[in-house]
C-alpha cells in the first residue's frame, strides 16, 4: 500500500507559478503508475498528467503550462505550474496505480487528499 501527501498550494494571482509535491510512502514507489488529477468546484474529477511506460501524457488545458517530474530516488513527484489560470483554480491530488492498463483508464488506487490551489484574476 502506498500514502500520498501533497503539498504546495496556495493563492497565486493569474500569470503566476506553483509548484506542487507529492511524497509517497511505501518501498515498491517506482512500480506504481503516477499521475496527477484535480478537480475544480462543482466539476468532476479531471486527470491533468500521467506517466504510462516512459511517457509522460498532459491534459490539453494545461499542455506547454504545466511540467510533471518525478524523483524516485526521493519517492516524491513533483508538478510545476505556469501562466496559471484562474481555470485552474481546484484541488490537486496525486494519485497511484497499481498497473499501466488502470493508470491509462484513470482508474486510480492510491489517491492523495489533495491541496488547494486558488489562481485569482
Amino acid at each position: 500500500q502506498v500514502q500520498l501527501v501533497e503539498s504546495g498550494g496556495g493563492l497565486v494571482q493569474a500569470g503566476g507559478s506553483l509548484r506542487l509535491s507529492c511524497a509517497a510512502s511505501g518501498p515498491t514507489f517506482s512500480s506504481y503508475a503516477m499521475g496527477w488529477f484535480r478537480q475544480a468546484p462543482g466539476k468532476e474529477r479531471e486527470f491533468v498528467v500521467k506517466w504510462v511506460t516512459g511517457n509522460t501524457y498532459y491534459a490539453g488545458s494545461v499542455k506547454g503550462r504545466f511540467t510533471a517530474s518525478r524523483d524516485d530516488a526521493k519517492n516524491t513527484v513533483y508538478l510545476q505550474m505556469n501562466s496559471l489560470k484562474p481555470e485552474d483554480t481546484a484541488v490537486y491530488y496525486c494519485a497511484a496505480a497499481t498497473s499501466i492498463a488502470a493508470m491509462l483508464k484513470n482508474d486510480v488506487d492510491y489517491w492523495g487528499k489533495g491541496t488547494l490551489v486558488t489562481v485569482s484574476s
